[in-house]
């Protein structure tokens, strides 16, 4: 089987949910291959203020107010001996009623509001097919997809761009050998979920917490419905692994005794479900895409989830790739060259939440340090955490360097401008 359409999107996450509502908004005939079957598990559950603006402009924010999502105004910070910091409430900076409003989702189920809107805005998705190639002409520029099927069957796609949303997979990232690790933030994490682990009444029902492990790294405890929590701890491999243990269960209930406010919290609940644990987080793409094809997402970039920015990242890039895309197909220019403004964009943002990140894994640096030391830092690191990301830090960047190093910017993410030298898989 072969069929053409204007584009082919690889992947049903926030990411190909995004970027294919748009375009299929624009009026263009829209295919969204995706493996699993929806519902499907996922990690990565914490909302960040500034992720509104995709959330409005895929015309979802009611429908998140509706839901039985846990509302999330604040973010708190324990150290290893258990005392609380005050709650940093994002309502003292935005407005309450948009920004300062954020959730705490079960991916399962916000992912599938996320695919519906864009099946319902007439996006063409095919759930459990997997892609196995991409297909080019004969001057290597991509034109399309193979997939298969559940039921066996091979389909041969095209389209005239296709978009990778194949999230921490990055299905051609990886064949393009396009994949760079990030120097240092390399972390591994170990998770699971509790029933009845504390939570604070009110408003501050539904904040994360950062706990953490001295000089070691942290824990994650983020309120979900039903009276259930996630919660995981993230450090380096060697030190998570030591003593030869291997097994994430063991690894995570040794860890829950690093920190008194975790193993307070969590002896009030009962553990349920798997322990899970991934490895080596951050990565980047050295190009955005090239002749036919664009990068969305994890696809292009993920980074260490201490200040929660994946979703943010993965709806930002899926609405600015979506709109850049339905302007290049009305226009009839879908060249690399068009791309250059997105992976600015998109490279911005992630560098600047990279900065902080550095400075959050370095222990001799402090928010609390910083903002002694320069008080009008408070509003920029607010910003910047709350991701509002495209913007000039370099004063904060100035006042954060004179308590630790931060990384230079990578020199990564333009898209590619010649076709790759590979067989016509057509």
């Amino acid at each position: 089987m072969s069929t053409t359409h204007d584009a082919i999107v690889i992947g049903g996450g926030p990411a190909g949910s995004s970027s294919s509502a748009i375009l299929a908004e624009g009026g263009h005939r829209v295919l969204l291959l995706e493996r699993e079957k929806f519902p499907r598990y996922h990690i990565g559950e914490s909302l960040i203020p500034f992720t509104y603006f995709p959330l409005k402009r895929l015309g979802l924010v009611d429908r998140m107010k509706q839901s039985h999502f846990v509302r999330k105004y604040s973010v708190c910070f324990v150290p290893p001996h258990g005392r609380t910091s005050q709650p940093f409430y994002f309502f003292n900076r935005y407005d309450r009623d948009t920004v300062a409003e954020t959730w705490q989702v079960l991916r399962s189920e916000f992912d599938q509001i996320l695919l519906d809107n864009a099946r319902d805005k007439g996006v063409e998705v095919h759930e459990q097919t997997k892609v196995l190639d991409l297909l080019r002409d004969d001057l290597g520029r991509v034109v399309g997809v193979r997939a298969e099927h559940h039921d066996g069957s091979i389909a041969h796609y095209h389209g005239k761009i296709t978009l990778d949303c194949s999230g921490k997979e990055a299905f051609t990232t990886v064949r393009n050998g396009w994949r760079v690790r990030d120097p240092y933030l390399n972390k591994v994490a170990v998770w699971t979920y509790y029933q009845g682990s504390r939570r604070e009444a009110g408003v501050d029902e539904g904040q994360t917490t950062v706990a953490f492990v001295k000089d070691k790294g942290w824990f994650w405890h983020i309120p979900q419905h039903n009276d259930r929590v996630s919660v995981g701890v993230v450090a380096e491999g060697k030190y998570l692994s030591r003593d030869g243990v291997k097994s994430p269960e063991l690894i995570f209930n040794r860890e829950v005794d690093e920190n008194l406010w975790i193993k307070e919290s969590l002896a009030q609940g009962e553990q349920v479900g798997d322990y899970f644990i991934t490895s080596e987080y951050s990565h980047h793409a050295k190009h955005c895409g090239s002749e036919g094809l664009l990068l969305v997402g994890d696809a292009f970039a993920f980074l260490d989830p201490v200040f929660s920015s994946g979703l943010m990242f993965a709806m930002k890039s899926g609405v600015l790739a979506g709109e850049e895309v339905s302007k290049g197909l009305k226009e009839g220019d879908l060249s690399p060259e068009r791309f250059l403004e997105y992976s600015r964009v998109l490279r911005q943002g992630v560098e600047n939440m990279r900065k902080l990140v550095y400075a959050f894994y370095n222990p001799d640096f402090s928010f609390s340090k910083l903002i002694r030391n320069h008080p009008d830092a408070a509003d920029a690191v607010t910003d910047c955490l709350s991701g509002d990301v495209n913007k000039d830090y370099t004063k904060l960047w100035h006042q954060v360097r004179e308590i630790v190093p931060l990384p230079d910017d990578l020199p990564l993410g333009e898209p590619q401008m010649q076709c790759m030298a590979e067989p016509c898989c057509a």
